[in-house]
């Protein structure tokens, strides 16, 4: 025990005599932890932050019918095989056609909560249907039949079984959107399924249903190929221009990273066996003096290399503290998104810095051994 505390005091006193070229490898090692730290966090919560991006860019799975339609409960219970916490939203729709002033239009029934978390990025001006007996329609309907919010509109329907003899169904609405997506969606009206039940007198089936799930590809079509064996009336798959474009930014973003990582970690063992060398070749006496009165080249690399390790340790666990606030920073600044202390982290950050710190202490130590004490006490 005795000489653990001598040995313990023995590293301290020779790093705060040196504490000019300590503190500057103390830096190194910090800064190089910093940025170890906060680079590991953003590389592990890169996918979260991606995922939750791309999620503004519409569904990643659609449901199709195996044969011609599928039900709300089939929609549910493909649900059930998504983690809750991954799923961001789904919204089922059926599409009939319908007529405004007996010109005909595309009519879409869907749950208006749903197609607000698949279809982040449509623009409406005024507002979604909340209720029954309101409807939100495309600009280029809007600029057909020279409608605005707040207008009512007669929505006609034909069932595709009545005779001649049989009147149509009609149902009245109020305009309380206008949809702007640059894209087909404009050329639809937009309707509660219970309205289009009303319209149609027929219970609601689905033609499609788009799904936004926050998961990685491989996840994703695990979902998909779990969905398709398990629901007979569904068939699950990926929105490829979606998929394989966030696993190549995500690909990209993460080796990017890890590029930088490398990088610094190299630049942190060049500064700190730099530093190491400088404080050898200032003790050369003092090691010639320790190895001519008999200390042996194993004591000289247990002192040595307690001062790597222990400026190390101080560093990662530093560097561990504002590597997160660093991937905070870069976190709200790019993502817009804050992110948690992963505490695991912590001690790897420490472990790391002090392996890295080990590494660029052996060719220092190694010179320190290799001092021939008769010629360092000659002067030479």
């Amino acid at each position: 025990m005795k000489r653990r505390t001598m040995y313990f005091r023995m590293v301290t006193a020779s790093l705060i005599r040196r504490r000019s070229r300590m503190v500057i490898a103390l830096l190194a090692i910090a800064i190089g932890a910093t940025i170890l730290s906060g680079l590991i966090t953003i590389y592990v919560d890169v996918p979260r932050q991606m995922g939750a991006q791309f999620r503004n860019y519409g569904a990643n799975m659609i449901f199709t019918a195996e044969d011609e339609y599928f039900t709300a409960d089939d929609v549910e219970k493909a649900a059930s095989y998504i983690d809750e916490d991954e799923l961001v939203g789904i919204a089922p729709y059926r599409y009939e056609n319908v007529r405004i002033n007996d010109i005909g239009v595309m009519a879409a029934a869907t749950d208006m909560e749903g197609a607000k978390a698949t279809s982040p990025f449509w623009m409406v001006t005024g507002e979604w249907p909340a209720s029954d007996g309101e409807i939100m329609i495309g600009e280029n309907v809007a600029d057909t039949y020279r409608l605005s919010v707040g207008d009512s509109v007669t929505l006609t329907y034909t069932p595709e079984d009545a005779d001649e003899e049989t009147p149509d169904n009609y149902l009245n609405f109020t305009v309380t959107g206008i949809l702007d997506t640059g894209g087909s969606e404009e050329d639809y009206v937009y309707m509660n399924t219970s309205d289009m039940e009303t319209l149609t007198m027929e219970e609601t089936t689905y033609d499609i249903c788009e799904v936004s799930i926050s998961a990685t590809s491989d996840e994703l079509s695990a979902y998909a190929e779990k969905i398709s064996d398990n629901v007979e009336a569904l068939n699950a798959r990926l929105v490829k221009r979606v998929t394989e474009s966030e696993t190549t930014v995500l690909g990209k973003l993460q080796a990017l990273v890890l590029l930088v990582t490398v990088v610094v970690l190299a630049l942190t063992m060049i500064c700190v066996a730099t530093t190491m060398t400088a404080v050898v070749a200032e003790r050369r006496k003092e090691i010639g003096l320790r190895k001519a009165l008999g200390a042996s080249n194993a004591s000289i690399i247990a002192e040595f290399m307690g001062e790597g390790l222990m400026l190390g340790a101080a560093g990662g666990l530093a560097g561990a503290f504002l590597g997160f606030l660093f991937a905070q920073a870069v976190s709200l600044s790019v993502f817009n998104s804050s992110i948690s202390l992963r505490v695991v982290l912590i001690p790897i950050t420490i472990v790391a810095s002090v392996l890295v710190t080990g590494i660029a202490c052996l060719i220092p130590i190694r010179s320190a051994t290799e001092v021939d004490p008769a010629l360092v006490l000659k002067g030479e």
